[in-house]
């Protein structure tokens, strides 16, 4: 009776351990060739940068560059998206198109609640889109004013717009990269408040201030001498931080084209102080936000709930070396996920943490754990989670026709190598190894693995490699080196 009493609780842990973790069969659940399942796409047409990102009544609001008529880059308008978790996307209507004054380039917005501008009517304060205005038949002349700052305002949550009849309220001095005006509040000592643009121009920052969002006055300049100047800078931001002692510092975001750690475009930031309308780094290192070639003109959302005590990033995950290119055929382009941004300490340097955002664990939904004896994927969006028990590491994805993605980290370097992940005939620079140094210890990953890209974060964002690829076939199995133990893998659904 003893011994029949352990067979059957054996075969009872036994059926209970097959339970918690099921066998594993790949279900597709992509509704279109290299379609993302999570990340955010046009419904069809061509998209580049974030624009416009607020949080406005319970609603995140994501605007980006976008021409409908095309999937390759033309007159730009700002297409719009909502979501209320930031991993549901509904798409609304165009909000702003271009017209007699030029394209709809890049910008920001933010919400007048005390009606500074007096845009606004009583009980409704305005959301103020801040953006450029690019004429494009200026552009094929010798003139270099055809890119000016312009406001729209919107006194329905955005879902309909109107231009400022004073447009421009930034005109161009004569400068033929002037653009992309990223817009927030500062509190001054005194109580007050101040509107803050920061704007690329060409090869470095102006910063601008204003009362009302309509009258601007040029406060300093910044960066013509410091940081990577291999191309154009473009897409800036300016963030305030607290450090892990609680000190605290400004980190300026900054987009440039070509000049990037992988060729192409690239976002990298400055730390440092910002005082009396003065950006002042602390050194003269060049850090980069992300090491991979695929996330460009990332920007932040303005106007989170205090609560949040957060700041929220998204990038577009392309690269203009390519992006015109790449074999999507209805849509082009996708977001990066969001994530939340923050500084960390490495010996006592700072620099720039860009973790996964809470909200995408709401994507999960089976949990599989696995060994070096299970390697199959249950479907082409899936996120896995490890432990590392050794400072170096190697994953490798495959197809049944002998394509691989390969992750790893040996000798200081965290690489992804896409040089056979597919189809990359479409460009020279595409099929590469993609390699950024970390001289820390990493002692954890978590990758997000989507139809058309993969986003590697170490230490939990501590260092971030982003790269979109085209598989022929869908990776359907893993293999991971000894130094993870296991994978915890998430099948990820809308």
């Amino acid at each position: 009776m003893k011994q029949n009493y352990f067979l059957q609780f054996f075969m009872v842990l036994l059926i209970v351990s097959c339970q918690s973790n099921p066998e594993i069969r790949f279900e597709s659940v992509v509704s279109e060739e290299y379609r993302p399942v999570y990340h955010f796409t046009p419904e069809s047409g061509w998209m580049n940068d974030p624009n416009g990102l607020i949080y406005v009544d319970g609603e995140y609001h994501l605007f980006y560059q976008h021409y409908p008529d095309s999937t390759v880059w033309g007159p730009m308008h700002w297409g719009h998206a909502v979501s209320t978790d930031l991993v549901n996307w509904e798409s609304l209507p165009i909000a702003l198109y271009p017209d007699s004054l030029g394209y709809i380039f890049s910008g920001s917005a933010v919400l007048d609640t005390e009606n500074s501008s007096g845009l606004g009517k009583k009980g409704s304060p305005p959301m103020i889109a801040v953006f450029t205005y690019h004429d494009a038949e200026l552009a094929n002349t010798t003139s270099d004013i055809f890119q000016n700052q312009a406001i729209a305002f919107s006194l329905d949550k955005g879902r309909t717009w109107e231009k400022y009849t004073g447009n421009p309220v930034v005109p161009n001095p004569g400068i033929r990269d002037f653009r992309d005006p990223k817009v927030s509040q500062i509190t001054n000592t005194d109580g007050s408040k101040t509107w803050i643009m920061t704007l690329a121009v060409l090869d470095h920052i102006n910063f601008y201030s204003s009362t009302d969002l309509k009258n601007w006055t040029l406060l300093s300049e910044f960066g013509k001498n410091q940081g990577a100047h291999g191309g154009v800078w473009e897409c800036p931001d300016l963030l305030p931080f607290k450090t892990p002692s609680g000190e605290e510092k400004w980190v300026l975001l900054v987009s440039i084209n070509p000049g990037g750690p992988q060729n192409g475009s690239a976002t990298q930031y400055f730390i440092g102080d910002f005082e009396n309308g003065q950006f002042t780094p602390d050194d003269t290192m060049i850090r980069w936000l992300d090491y991979g070639p695929d996330n460009y003109a990332g920007v932040t959302w303005n106007n989170l709930p205090a609560e949040q005590t957060r700041t929220l990033f998204i990038g577009w995950m392309s690269n203009w070396l390519y992006a015109n290119v790449v074999p999507t055929k209805v849509w082009r382009s996708a977001m990066t996920v969001p994530r939340e941004l923050s500084l960390f300490d490495v010996d006592g340097t700072l620099l720039l943490k860009s973790a996964p955002a809470t909200e995408l664990k709401k994507l999960r939904s089976e949990e599989y754990e696995m060994n070096q004896e299970t390697s199959a994927l249950p479907s082409e969006a899936v996120e896995i989670i490890s432990d590392l028990t050794s400072d170096s590491f190697s994953i490798t994805f495959s197809n049944e026709l002998g394509e691989t993605l390969i992750l790893s980290k040996e000798n200081g370097l965290i690489s992804v190598d896409r040089r056979n992940s597919g189809k990359n005939g479409f460009n020279r620079d595409f099929a590469a190894i993609h390699s950024a140094p970390m001289s820390w210890e990493a002692k954890d990953i978590r990758i997000f693995l989507d139809a058309s890209s993969i986003e590697l974060f170490v230490n939990d964002g501590e260092l971030v490699i982003t790269s979109i690829l085209f598989p022929s076939s869908p990776w359907k199995s893993v293999a991971f080196s000894e130094h993870l133990n296991s994978l915890k893998i998430y099948n990820l659904k809308k």
